[in-house]
């Protein structure tokens, strides 16, 4: 059940009758391509997909270890720093706990280790070929049995100050706005703030220097090309000691900087007992007197077995759900949702499926949303640690649970109304989506379906490890 209408508040009717029309045509086609496709030209087919925006993203997590080492590797990329990654050790390996094989940390840091640190410490443009293949593989979940745990408690340990470098986090920002840009991705509202930078030498960089960075390196013409649309939500650790008061920093923070900055978002382990939703009732409302509206999405629902803690969230103010992939045990909540559209819930299937909160993909809550009502889209959460890109989210919905091509577009269409970016420029997002659209039906109703199917085999997909490793794809 597609809940159509509510695109009326942001398209001309013209253009929704064309659309509804557009659809409607397609849809037979689409099913006969999808059903003669070979699994490489399924693929390309949703790679050239146009898409909407991926709302749901830790911008630390989003970056692909290969794009981390060639700027580590390019002082015209790294400001000139140096960064070393502790990789060689004199005790045998075993002895080592995981957080500390390959981690890694900026010039400053590495001066001030001992001398017998120092020699277990190498420079990253130092590495050989196969360290440089370790030290990848160190900082993304590629291998059976790693996990919740490797993820949580080893994988962000060893990213070390790295992203202190104010030039390193923009960068790596640079490179996953082109990688989305080239699968269709037309919007990105990731978690990324300006707080925590310093300069090579150790000196804390202000946040209002930090913004305008940001704001620099957005301006220049390699990202404004790529056409897409950055805005950015701000996160609250929710199991922090602090975390009453760092809610009501970044409320001050994101209140200040709106415009870039759109939202909240309350993340960390839930089950962690001290990042229950209550704790931040009171603080909340203590804000809320004080401040204009502030959209919030917070993670919940990332849990093992059932809970009411997406019910609680919600009562927080919430509009956006990450993840809530144990809704279904919470039929009266579940109802509420399906009564309405006002909460979006933040799907992100290879993240569940490799941290494990959902063992077989198969029962993913994802179908059951989407066909009763519940607005839902696709994120790829940490995507630079799961080695995938949100064509490999597509993929996986599509060979899981059979999507109409309604369904396939309306997860686009959710998530770009369900964005926290101001509606002027929401209403622009939409309208240039359905003709992006219309453009894509078009290009794929021409000719015969062999001929349409042999277009696809021009398409050059950029595929990571998780489209080899999982479906055996490759387009190199």
């Amino acid at each position: 059940m597609l809940k159509l209408p509510r695109i009326y508040s942001w398209l001309g009717l013209n253009l929704l009758v064309l659309v509804n029309l557009q659809a409607e045509s397609f849809t037979e086609r689409f099913e006969q391509l999808w059903e003669a496709a070979s699994a490489e030209q399924r693929y390309a087919l949703l790679y050239d997909l146009p898409k909407g925006g991926d709302l749901h993203n830790h911008a630390p997590g989003s970056n692909r270890p290969e794009w981390m080492l060639a700027i580590a590797k390019d002082p015209k990329r790294n400001g000139g720093d140096t960064l070393w990654t502790r990789i060689r050790f004199a005790s045998p390996l075993d002895a080592i706990a995981p957080p500390v094989f390959c981690h890694t940390i900026r010039n400053v840091s590495y001066n001030a280790l001992p001398p017998e640190v120092q020699a277990e410490y190498v420079r990253l443009d130092q590495l050989t070929e196969a360290e440089e293949t370790i030290w990848a593989d160190a900082f993304r979940l590629e291998s059976e049995g790693e996990g919740r745990s490797e993820f949580f408690n080893v994988i962000w340990e060893r990213l070390g100050d790295t992203l202190t470098n104010p030039q390193i986090r923009l960068e790596l920002l640079t490179d996953n706005i082109k990688a989305f840009a080239a699968e269709g991705v037309c919007y990105w509202e990731p978690q990324h703030g300006p707080q925590d930078l310093c300069t090579n030498d150790g000196e804390p960089i202000s946040i209002a220097k930090g913004v305008a960075m940001t704001e620099a390196r957005l301006a220049e013409p390699d990202i404004q090309e790529t056409g897409m649309v950055i805005r950015f939500q701000k996160t609250i650790l929710r199991f922090a000691p602090n975390a009453e008061q760092l809610t009501r920093d970044l409320y001050a923070f994101v209140d200040k900087y709106k415009g870039r900055w759109v939202g909240l978002n309350m993340a960390g382990i839930e089950e962690k007992g001290q990042g229950y939703p209550e704790r931040f009732r009171e603080v909340l409302r203590e804000l809320r007197a004080k401040y204009p509206t502030m959209p919030l999405s917070f993670h919940a629902g990332e849990m093992d077995g059932p809970d009411k803690n997406i019910r609680e969230t919600l009562l927080l103010g919430a509009t956006r759900i990450g993840h809530g992939v144990n809704i279904l045990g919470d039929p009266d909540t579940l109802l509420h949702l399906q009564m309405s559209d006002r909460v979006l819930i933040e799907i992100n299937l290879i993240s569940n499926q490799l941290l494990e909160y959902v063992l077989d993909i198969n029962k993913h809550p994802f179908p059951e949303l989407l066909r009763t009502g519940v607005p839902v889209c696709l994120n790829t959460d940490d995507r630079g640690m799961w080695d995938s890109n949100m064509t490999d989210e597509y993929f996986t919905a599509m060979k899981h649970f059979n999507l109409s091509w309604p369904e396939l577009t309306q997860l686009a269409r959710y998530s770009l109304e369900h964005a926290f970016v101001e509606d002027p420029v929401k209403t622009t997002l939409l309208e240039d989506y359905e003709k992006r659209l219309i453009a894509f039906e078009k290009r794929y109703s021409r000719g015969t379906i062999k001929n349409t199917l042999n277009s696809l085999n021009k398409i050059e997909p950029v595929t990571y490890g998780y489209a080899k490793r999982t479906w055996g794809l490759s387009f190199e």
